[in-house]
């Protein structure tokens, strides 16, 4: 076991992803620990897991906090390729210079990345998976919820308090903090004095994965990839979430009868940052019975 003194801030990294694009990234904790990498959710960034990184380097893990291209300190794609194949390239090419097997967490876009990287042809870098609140056959009206967010005030916003605003009326499950300033990890301000978020807008700009009838077309990919799992799997849902529900769920447990599940009460889709201690020790205790041990 670590000491809890040891691994209280990360070291930066970055690597190069898919077509030579920058991947950002945080490494917390021991370097010859079990590694696990972590994978945001679309419109976040690697700062999502932060309380989790520190709290796997205390259980003698390395934890590699990534963002994805196209979020918070990754290059953005000149050519405004955001496809799940690209983001799957992109996490096989960090795993080819991290050079040990990972267990790979991902939430909602970072789930699918996860999945999918498990049909590679170098998928044996991927010893386990943790799915946070992502499943093959989402919930149609939530999918769309996230990304009308995502779409939404491409103009930018006049006040950090405006934009927390447009964060409480997404998130109405959560209390509005008093103070807007620690939304400035997902803001830039440009030169008009507005504020943007973070991701390149072109995201958005063309077909997306998971909208309108490519949900159809998307699900059959992730199930077949789902029906070839044999590593590890925890799925994770949060019990609030319109996004994954109980019939999602029991949907790809059909698919993966050997997945464990967790149920998070008090948390929506945002799993992982509405109950963080929560879902830690879930990550924790799933990494440790597959590892044996107690890690460090």
């Amino acid at each position: 076991m670590s000491n809890d003194a040891e691994f209280t801030e990360p070291a930066r990294v970055s690597f190069r992803g898919h077509g030579g694009i920058t991947i950002a990234g945080d490494s917390w904790g021991p370097q010859d620990g079990p590694l696990v990498v972590f994978l945001h959710g679309g419109g976040q960034t690697r700062g999502s897991w932060k309380d989790s990184g520190l709290a796997l380097a205390k259980a003698g893990m390395h934890a590699v906090l990534l963002d994805a291209r196209g979020h918070g300190d990754s290059d953005w794609d000149p050519d405004g390729n955001y496809t799940r194949e690209a983001m799957v390239e992109d996490l096989i090419a960090v795993l080819r210079e991290l050079d040990q097997p990972a267990f790979v967490v991902g939430a909602s876009m970072g789930g699918l990345t996860g999945l999918m990287a498990t049909t590679h042809p170098e998928r044996e870098r991927i010893t386990g998976l943790v799915l946070v609140d992502v499943v093959p056959r989402p919930e149609r009206k939530g999918v769309e919820r996230v990304i009308n967010f995502l779409s939404s005030n491409p103009e930018g916003f006049a006040s950090l308090e405006e934009a927390a605003d447009a964060v409480a009326a997404y998130l109405p499950h959560r209390r509005r903090p008093r103070n807007p300033e620690g939304l400035q990890r997902n803001l830039r301000q440009r030169a008009d004095g507005r504020w943007y978020w973070h991701w390149d807008p072109a995201m958005m700009g063309g077909p997306r994965d998971g909208r309108g009838e490519e949900i159809d077309v998307h699900t059959e990919q992730l199930e077949h990839a789902a029906r070839q799992l044999t590593i590890p799997v925890l799925l994770v849902r949060g019990a609030l979430s319109d996004v994954v529900s109980e019939e999602g769920v029991a949907a790809f447990r059909a698919l993966v009868p050997h997945a464990d599940y967790t149920e998070i009460g008090t948390a929506a889709h945002t799993a992982a940052s509405d109950a963080n201690d929560e879902f830690t020790d879930a990550v924790v205790d799933f990494v440790r019975a597959q590892v044996g041990g107690e890690g460090r």
